[in-house]
């Protein structure tokens, strides 16, 4: 198969060139391949060669046009250029041996056979020359385009030495299998299971790099189900792992949390949620197995899971080497609250109750919303229908106290140094309870979200305290370019 037609960017026909110049072979090589193949978009060019990478590279950046600026690897053999939007990597071809506690290998230069016998699947193990002789020729030791067309996950020498050599692999089959909708050849998948144990050796940035590739698929529950059959999931995430299956007692039993997980993460990748509303997807019900009690009358119950979940996420983020900053209070938060519209949707919606939700959600009550919607998975398809009703009256409702009241990501009106100011008096407690009283009055509709209202209501509830007035506080201003302007009311 000749593909010269695929290759026809100027920097090929330069890479042509520079080997040329320096008595290379060089081939086009992996994802970029397969991608082109499969007529999926891709930016990322790997180029091999027989000979020195970076002299390859050098070479190139030469005879391209205008400055070319090239990363150097030296460690790795490796270079870079970045060309018309293109990260183009070069490298020597390479033979590899593995010792049994480190994926990362002893290498030595080979030839392309070499390094194709050294990939990870047969669809990344197909290269296309850029050589005078042969350009643009497909060379497919491993029959990849076939399994591109059968949709096959295979490795191109014994699965054992491949997962075995670098675990990674597994989750990279894993993934690949997830994003391309591909299946696992049985042979391969087997030596997942049989080599999952391998996995310890593979940092947890790597593992979490390609679990974050399957939580960014259209239908990441493929991914989740191949982890949990492979007997990597409890390996890699054992609190996940703990969701599955279902208990029953006196003929009751529990829906199973790990399947009902898999489908509310389909549901937020379905709405379009990003990395972080799909990692909140996988945690809002973490905490089920062990918040778990049989209760005669009610049956299974996993009361204050949403709080014992919220408190879990931390540790799950620091195994995982997530990110400990706003990404994880993030999904904190929506694991914490995502009951509440649920609650809301069940009850009659008071002015109250979805004052306290948009105070305590802020600017992350759209993205709650679309999680609670996708937490509706019930095979009653007349309660799904109720509830995804009721659910639209909730929006109403926020969108209307949103209106009227402006209480996203809102501070009261009346703060702590307006209290100490009046009364005299220092930090203390008081100050606590009068602000929490304030606060509290608004959200509940008692006092109106304005400074006269609240600084009347803070002066009350001094004097119930036994505090006196020294001083009487106006509004404040805020200043603007054009002179003092008095805050609005929130």
């Amino acid at each position: 198969m000749n593909l010269k037609n695929k290759i026809d960017n100027n920097f090929f026909k330069v890479i042509t060139a520079a080997s040329r110049e320096l008595g290379y072979d060089s081939y086009i090589v992996g994802g970029y391949v397969r991608d082109m193949l499969l007529q999926r978009q891709s930016n990322d060019i790997d180029v091999v060669t027989v000979g020195s990478g970076i002299e390859l590279a050098k070479k190139t950046a030469e005879l391209l046009p205008g400055k070319k600026h090239v990363k150097y690897y030296g460690r790795f053999g490796t270079a870079m250029i970045n060309v018309d939007g293109h990260e183009i990597e070069f490298v020597g071809a390479r033979k590899e041996s593995y010792t049994a506690d480190s994926r990362k290998p002893t290498c030595e230069n080979g030839t392309l056979e070499d390094d194709q016998n050294r990939r990870d699947f047969t669809i990344n193990a197909m290269a296309i020359s850029l050589n005078d002789s042969d350009f643009g020729e497909l060379v497919d030791p491993f029959n990849g385009v076939q399994d591109l067309h059968d949709k096959v996950i295979r490795t191109p020498l014994d699965p054992d030495v491949t997962y075995s050599d670098d675990p990674l692999r597994m989750m990279r089959a894993i993934r690949f299998a997830t994003q391309l909708h591909f299946r696992i050849e049985d042979e391969s998948f087997e030596a997942i299971r049989r080599n999952a144990h391998r996995i310890k050796i593979i940092s947890m940035e790597r593992v979490t790099e390609e679990m974050n590739k399957i939580l960014m698929s259209s239908v990441p529950s493929i991914g989740f189900k191949l982890l949990d059959k492979s007997g990597l999931l409890p390996l890699i995430f054992p609190q996940m792992a703990a969701l599955k299956g279902v208990e029953i007692q006196d003929g009751k039993g529990h829906k199973d949390n790990f399947y009902h997980t898999l489908e509310v993460l389909d549901n937020v990748a379905n709405s379009g949620g990003d990395l972080w509303l799909r990692w909140a997807a996988v945690l809002h019900d973490i905490a089920k197995p062990l918040t778990k009690r049989f209760e005669k009358e009610a049956g299974w119950t996993f009361h204050g899971h949403e709080v014992k979940g919220a408190r879990m996420v931390h540790k799950i983020f620091a195994n995982f080497k997530l990110p400990l900053n706003e990404k994880m209070k993030y999904v904190e938060k929506l694991v914490y609250l995502h009951l509440r519209p649920i609650v809301l949707a069940q009850d009659i919606v008071t002015d109250s109750a979805v004052r306290r939700l948009l105070f305590d959600a802020g600017d992350d009550i759209d993205d709650l919303m679309t999680l609670c919607d996708a937490d509706i998975t019930s095979k009653n398809e007349e309660k799904k229908a109720r509830f995804h009703k009721n659910f639209q009256i909730v929006r109403q409702k926020l969108k209307e106290i949103e209106a009227k009241d402006h209480l996203r990501n809102w501070q009261p009106p009346v703060d702590g140094k307006v209290i100490m100011e009046t009364f005299g008096i220092p930090e203390s407690r008081e100050v606590g309870v009068i602000k929490n009283a304030i606060r509290e009055a608004i959200l509940d509709g008692v006092i109106g979200n304005n400074f006269a209202e609240a600084y009347q209501f803070m002066k009350e509830k001094g004097s119930e305290l036994g505090l006196k007035i020294v001083k009487e506080v106006t509004e404040p201003v805020e200043v603007k370019s054009n002179g003092p302007v008095p805050v609005k009311n929130q």
